[in-house]
């Protein structure tokens, strides 16, 4: 199985992304795997009192999707990330597909450590979350 990227393989400018459909199922075994059983995932009509008017997705679904690309796509096999920061701009509702792009913006040769942008679209291409992570790269 070969490493990701190193260090010296990656250019800025480098992008990666993953796409994939939050299901019903999604939302269930996440509530299970967290604890996180918030009527506003689960409930309808509690939803419908919430400011979404509609249950939506756990935020931390959608955010778990730039993990892939992190560890499978850019670097790739063998990365560890160090920081991550996300922001939360539009919900997430069951059945919308969410695409979570990872681009690098800086590397740090010496320090081995690469900062990528990363952004998370629905099917609407509309922005539902921004953020930034910090990862370092296989080793040669």
């Amino acid at each position: 199985m070969r490493k990701g990227k190193t260090i010296n393989e990656i250019e800025i400018g480098d992008e990666a992304s993953f796409s994939k459909t939050i299901f019903e199922a999604d939302i269930v075994l996440f509530g299970a795997i967290t604890g996180d059983f918030n009527p506003m995932h689960f409930n309808e009509e509690y939803a419908k009192t919430t400011p979404f008017k509609t249950r939506i997705a756990h935020g931390g679904i959608a955010g778990s999707l730039i993990a892939p690309v992190l560890g499978m796509m850019l670097p790739g096999l063998g990365t560890i990330a160090l920081e991550t920061k996300t922001r939360y701009l539009a919900p997430v509702k069951p059945g919308d597909t969410i695409t979570a792009t990872g681009k690098v913006v800086s590397k740090d040769i010496g320090r081995n450590t690469v900062v990528m942008e990363l952004t998370w679209k629905n099917q609407k291409d509309k922005l539902v979350m921004s953020g930034e992570a910090t990862v370092m790269p296989p080793r040669a």
